[in-house]
């Protein structure tokens, strides 16, 4: 069975070219052929800002949209997020939707593609980088930006560079790789509990 990768894309604005390149992705994904992908579109889910009164630790959700979000993020053994840069940060819906939830992030492993100027987003994804860590996740080193993304994009098509590409190509077998040992884990953990719950 294929492990299970989500590739969020994590900005919500009118406008957006998120779910372009998010749709990008998800092909290369696909291709790759390691993982069984879903493309996880955070304006679809529509959380809103941290209104669940309950810590996430207690996983003791209230709304419908917590517990779906929830659902999805539990049933992934592997996360792609894909950021743009507001501000030199992840944009707010994103740091938004990793805080309203805690425990389903852990032993998961992570990577970023970001996108934006001459930069490519690459101080956003160091933000998020850290708070991915923050939540005990594994987070990749090697993160995709592309820079000057406007330029890639012709008739709602993303078009990407070879070291896109090739950079895609490398961090989607590095994600197999900790995800194949994570999801170990994750399962030796679960035995572990449930043995001493017996």
């Amino acid at each position: 069975m294929a492990l299970k990768l989500k590739i969020v894309v994590g900005s919500t604005r009118p406008g957006r070219v998120g779910p372009t390149i998010g749709q990008w992705l998800a092909q290369a994904a696909s291709a790759h052929g390691l993982f069984d992908v879903e493309l996880v579109d955070l304006a679809e889910i529509g959380l809103p800002l941290l209104d669940e009164p309950a810590h996430p630790r207690a996983q003791q959700y209230q709304h419908d949209h917590t517990k779906r979000w929830a659902r999805i993020v539990d049933s992934a053994d592997a996360f792609l997020f894909v950021t743009p840069e507001y501000d030199y940060f992840p944009p707010a819906a994103l740091i938004n939707a990793v805080q309203v939830l805690a425990r389903e992030w852990a032993h998961k492993p992570a990577g970023v593609l970001s996108y934006g100027g001459v930069s490519g987003g690459l101080r956003a994804a160091q933000v998020l980088r850290t708070l991915l860590s923050n939540v005990n996740m594994h987070t990749l080193p090697n993160v995709v930006p592309v820079p000057m993304f406007a330029q890639h994009l012709k008739d709602g098509v993303f078009h990407p560079t070879e070291p896109v590409s090739s950079g895609t190509e490398a961090l989607l077998g590095d994600l197999h790789g900790w995800a194949t040992a994570l999801k170990t884990l994750r399962d030796d953990q679960a035995k572990a509990a449930k043995a001493k719950a017996a």
